[in-house]
């Protein structure tokens, strides 16, 4: 297990350099009124029943440090809901790595990021140049003292298992030297001939497993999320409120709140209605005055939902009672398990999170995010917090290489040789070549697996073919190059017709480029991009090309195309042209007649 490091530049030209490190935004909020709970250390489980009308007991004080001492702050919790600012003050537990089993679900089949899913998982997917998703709920684990870690995988789930093995090895310390990351694939068996059916069925499925730990909680995590939470304070508010299952939950705005599962809450923070993903008069029934969370009028205004981010802490006997007698045929946490265990009156409690936090589910989403990393004067996510270190598979790469190279406002990976070239805005991932004369604007290049020797490049060009990376003179932007991609000389791939891209799917505009992996551009290419689908022009002189592209224009459904055109460099005969649209999850095939082929419409 190693800490990857990735530089992050403001402004690069010829030998000047520069490294930039910022922390997370911590946004302040208007907290309610703390009441001292217990001076005792460790998680305590504390009745709620005492939080009607109690008042203040004492003022907290700090006292004075003792040399050699570390003083632990004194437990304090909310009566209305556990707000997650770093100004919070809590008894953290020293053994929560023996007290808590982590269990992160690595996804479904992530049709919503096709093409990035075809040949991964989407927690696989590359993640600001030097990381997997998978990386962020396992590092909060292990910053959070839980060192017990699980991760459920089903689909493509072959380079995650990879990345798992080679990031975090079989011994991750915790108490007793006891802790792991272990995989957990889906299978048959003569009990359950039957895949994963949903979240709550694939935890199901391994609740023969997970029971066997002497735990007190599960905390359950998606493997596809962007943020970074300390969940010793998750646990704490779970068992100061003597909950059976705590969700995780933050403030969200109407336009994207029909994505999440929404919550009321009464003034203790206790969930009383919970409702998965609602439209229409359904939607405007969950409304709530969001100030009992903490929020100014202002922002409680903008953000008039209280959405659930899909994470969860659950009781050890809760989750056995839910799984296996209450809901044996439920299959999923937010739309069947959270509401039953609230409609049969289980105390199901919400916990406020009020930092930076993406649902990594869409190509927007996704290309948002990486390069979200590269805003100034504070990234959306950063990296660079020392406090809490994001972790991944150690590389022992050589430092990146720039040669006369103008580079700003970018994040650069390891290992990348970069010649005589700009790079404004962009992500680069790992040794990620990049030629003389080649632009790259606006982009997330995701680098490559390995590099090439001289050998192979001399093979290439007899064959035809390019090398991996950004050939010479190539102008790429606004666009997605996922890994081993191999883009020759005077390739253009940008938006002609200036057309514009919106902030998210539902404005009705949305485009983006993606060259899938380990797929090849030769020399000459060409592609023009204009504002309706179907109206992609690609021009070329042989090889192959494989780009992704999502345009949205006055549409509610989003139309995914996907191109496959001209001639296989390594193979003599023509490969048949398909555009696959992928509307709702279901998939039609046919052909755009971009004549790369030669044959024209077919």
């Amino acid at each position: 297990m190693a800490m990857a490091s990735s530089v992050g530049v403001s402004r690069i030209s010829t030998s000047k350099t520069a490294f930039q490190s910022n922390s997370s935004p911590n946004r302040s909020s208007k907290v309610p009124t703390l009441f001292l709970r217990s001076s005792s250390p460790g998680l305590s489980s504390a009745s709620s029943s005492s939080f009607a009308g109690e008042k203040p007991l004492a003022a907290v004080v700090p006292r004075p440090r003792r040399a050699g001492v570390q003083e632990r702050t004194p437990l304090v919790v909310s009566p209305k809901a556990v707000s997650d600012s770093k100004n919070s003050q809590t008894c953290l537990d020293p053994d929560a790595s023996r007290s808590v089993l982590g269990i992160i679900l690595g996804g479904g089949a992530g049709t919503r990021l096709y093409p990035l899913t075809k040949k991964r998982a989407k927690p696989a997917v590359p993640l600001g140049a030097n990381y997997r998703l998978i990386d962020i709920p396992v590092s909060n684990c292990l910053n959070s003292n839980i060192s017990k870690i699980y991760v459920l995988t089903q689909f493509n789930s072959a380079s995650l298992n990879r990345h798992l093995s080679r990031a975090y090895g079989s011994n991750m310390g915790g108490y007793k030297n006891e802790g792991f990351v272990e995989v957990l694939a889906a299978q048959q068996s003569p009990e359950n001939p039957n895949w994963f059916q949903g979240t709550a069925d694939a935890v199901r499925q391994y609740l023969w497993l997970f029971e066997e730990h002497n735990v007190l909680e599960f905390l359950v995590l998606a493997g596809d999320h962007l943020y970074r939470m300390d969940y010793e304070k998750f646990i704490q508010a779970h068992r100061e409120t003597n909950a059976d299952i705590t969700v995780a939950a933050l403030p969200m705005d109407e336009k994207r709140a029909t994505a999440f599962g929404l919550m009321k809450i009464d003034d203790e923070g206790r969930i009383i209605e919970f409702s998965e993903k609602p439209k229409g008069d359904q939607l405007k029934a969950m409304k709530v005055d969001t100030t009992i969370l903490g929020l100014d009028d202002e922002r409680a205004k903008e953000m008039p939902f209280i959405a659930s981010m899909g994470i969860y802490v659950v009781s050890k006997n809760a989750m056995l009672q839910l799984l296996r007698e209450k809901f044996p045929g439920a299959n999923d946490f937010g739309s069947e398990v959270i509401p039953g265990a609230t409609n049969i009156g289980m105390r199901v409690q919400a916990y406020l999170y009020d930092g930076y936090w993406e649902d990594i589910g869409t190509i927007e989403a996704f290309y948002n995010a990486n390069l979200g990393i590269t805003k100034k004067p504070v990234p959306d996510f950063s990296f660079y917090d020392r406090s809490a270190p994001i972790y991944t598979q150690p590389r022992y790469l050589p430092p990146s290489k720039m040669l006369d190279a103008d580079v700003t406002d970018s994040v650069i990976g390891e290992g990348c040789v970069i010649k005589n070239c700009k790079i404004h805005h962009s992500v680069i991932g790992l040794r990620s070549c990049i030629s003389e004369g080649a632009i790259i604007e606006d982009t997330l290049l995701m680098g490559a697996d390995y590099y090439e020797t001289e050998v192979d490049k001399r093979s290439l060009a007899a064959r035809g073919s390019v090398p991996i990376g950004i050939g010479k003179d190539s102008h790429i932007k606004r666009a997605i190059i996922d890994k081993n991609a191999r883009i020759g000389d005077n390739v253009k791939i940008i938006n002609m017709d200036n057309v514009q891209e919106a902030a998210r799917e539902t404005d009705g505009k949305f485009l983006k480029i993606t060259a899938l992996n380990g797929k090849v551009l030769g020399n000459q290419w060409f592609l023009e991009i204009s504002g309706n689908v179907g109206s992609s022009v690609v021009k070329n002189h042989g090889t192959i090309f494989m780009a992704f592209c999502m345009v949205v224009a006055s549409l509610s459904i989003i139309a995914m195309i996907v191109f496959v055109c001209g001639k296989d460099p390594d193979k003599s005969e023509k490969r048949n042209d398909s555009v696959e649209y992928y509307r709702n999850g279901g998939a039609v095939g046919g052909c755009v007649g971009c004549g790369g082929c030669g044959r024209g419409r077919c």
